[in-house]
């Protein structure tokens, strides 16, 4: 086992949360080591329903604060990372069954108005019979409304944040388990192990970070304290099936249980559709959907639209679970989705635990989480990520299509859906991705409809991408589009080409603490 560095800040928990953290506070100038047991964004933080937004159903339970803040963000992330976030259109059905039309339609205002919306259009109503919008909608249904939300790829969002935080200095060990943690000497001790190859490592910190979210009661546990606070886990289940209607919008959709369910368009030609609220009382490694939640998404779905889904429609499916603050409340979808912090003091160097929180509000999560911080750091920088960009997302005012046409006259040579892709996945980074290719044969062999050798390279030296599930799952969702024939092909690439996963560039930014290189090119 050998002793290690003495860090400012060490964070264990390579989610949305964890990985915001880490990067605000490398962005304050502290030094800080980023730790996760499994791959960057491997549980909760890759299964949601992949959207940025307000909660317009919050509103229901009074959390207007919440729903604000979470309407502040919204923008404030549109801005940081146009190219894997971006404006989509909701359309709302409307049962006269569930919710009176007037109860929604003071929602949606109260939703258009209390974020002090800029970017986004407001809310408008439809008649589903003449509006091109209803035309999959089942007659029985005459009158809906549309309003605006973001979307997100939400594996990406974490992984850019943390490029930007091992690019100010953070080292971030993925597939690096906290072992143990104790409070000796006024700082802590703690004990990471490497779970490929079971090394043990000692670091000091002068703060300690639990943003483990399923985990954070085990984190708690390991180093030898406690809590009055509890997480709440709660599983929330989603199907992927073949798109059914026409055009860029969602919809979102109220059960006979008043629950909402998200139809969203994904991945050109598919749907997502989710979610479901069920307790949780298992391992969180092990969760998955169920057949009753399959059952319940299929039926909330067939109750509006005319062509019915059926079993063999799903042509994928994912659980997560959400690590909610406890607040007693008896309906999973009435618990708060609200963070709150426990620092703990009691030993002198301070211990900060993260219960709950949402993609949306990740960054302000993050920023509060600091200022808990400061007196341990007084001479820490200000606040900075509210007018920061993300990597990838520094492009002029956010106009992706301007963006994306200013690219397709560099890249004369590059077909017009890989270029989008680029663009909507790498941003201003794409230059890198491509590494001087001027032709199709120079992004090297290729394994899927727009996955080229290129990328896959780039992953792996630029990314943490260490196995191909990290890859095709969720620093791309490549694997949806695929063969299996292409998967066992890039899988028997991935082996041989990269010498048991590892070639030149990704072999040094690993042994280098497994921080990616900052250079522009390799």
């Amino acid at each position: 086992m050998s002793e290690g560095q003495t860090f400012d800040l060490v964070v264990i928990g390579g989610g949305i949360n964890g990985a915001g953290i880490a990067r605000d506070a490398a962005g304050r100038g502290l030094s800080v080591l980023l730790c996760e047991k499994d791959d960057l964004a491997q549980g909760t933080s890759s299964r949601s329903g992949k959207l940025v937004h307000g909660g317009l159903r919050y509103l229901e339970y009074y959390e207007f604060r919440l729903v604000r803040e979470a309407l502040i963000e919204r923008e404030v992330l549109l801005n940081a990372a146009p190219h894997i976030i971006w404006p989509m259109r909701f359309v709302l059905p409307h049962s006269p069954n569930d919710r009176p039309a007037w109860l929604v339609r003071l929602g949606l205002f109260l939703y258009d108005h209390l974020g002090g919306r800029k970017k986004l259009p407001g809310t408008r109503t439809l008649d589903l019979h003449r509006s091109p919008e209803g035309a999959p909608i089942k007659d029985e249904f005459q009158r809906g409304f549309e309003y605006s939300d973001c979307w997100v790829d939400d594996a990406r969002l974490v992984v850019l944040n943390a490029v930007d935080a091992a690019e100010r200095g953070t080292q971030v060990l993925t597939r690096t388990a906290c072992v143990s943690a104790r409070r000796e000497s006024g700082a802590w001790r703690i004990e990471l192990r490497d779970s490929r190859d079971g090394t043990k490592r000692v670091v000091a910190a002068r703060a300690l970070v639990n943003a483990a979210g399923p985990w954070v009661a085990d984190v708690i546990e390991r180093a030898g304290a406690s809590s009055t606070r509890k997480v709440r886990l709660v599983k929330g289940s989603h199907i992927v099936t073949p798109k059914f209607w026409d055009g860029a919008h969602s919809y979102l959709v109220q059960n006979d249980d008043k629950r909402v369910i998200f139809v969203n368009p994904y991945e050109g030609d598919k749907a997502l559709i989710g979610t479901t609220d069920v307790p949780w009382d298992g391992a969180p490694d092990n969760v998955a959907i169920d057949d009753a939640e399959i059952d319940y998404l299929l039926t909330a779905v067939n109750r509006y639209f005319k062509q019915p889904l059926r079993r063999q429609d799903v042509l994928q499916t994912f659980a997560g679970v959400r690590p909610l603050y406890d607040d007693g409340k008896g309906n999973p979808s009435a618990v708060t989705r609200d963070y709150v912090f426990d620092l703990d003091t009691s030993g002198g160097a301070p211990l900060l635990n993260v219960f709950g929180g949402k993609i949306t509000t990740f960054r302000r999560l993050a920023e509060s989480a600091l200022q808990q911080l400061r007196p341990t750091f007084p001479n820490m920088g200000p606040d900075w990520t509210a007018h920061a960009t993300l990597p990838g997302g520094d492009i002029e005012q956010a106009d992706m299509p301007h963006f994306i046409a200013r690219l397709q006259r560099e890249y004369l040579w590059m077909p017009r859906d890989l270029m989008r892709y680029y663009a909507r996945t790498y941003g201003a980074r794409t230059a890198q991705v491509i590494d001087g290719a001027a032709s199709l044969a120079e992004l090297g062999q290729k394994f899927g409809p727009t996955f080229y050798e290129a990328e896959a390279r780039y992953l792996i030296a630029h990314e943490w991408a260490e196995t191909v599930a990290d890859i095709l799952t969720r620093r791309t969702k490549h694997g949806l589009h695929m063969s299996a024939d292409q998967i066992v092909a890039f899988d028997a690439w991935f082996g041989s080409k990269l010498d048991t996963r590892y070639d030149g560039a990704a072999r040094s930014a690993l042994e280098a603490n497994r921080a990616p290189s900052t250079h522009p090119t390799r």
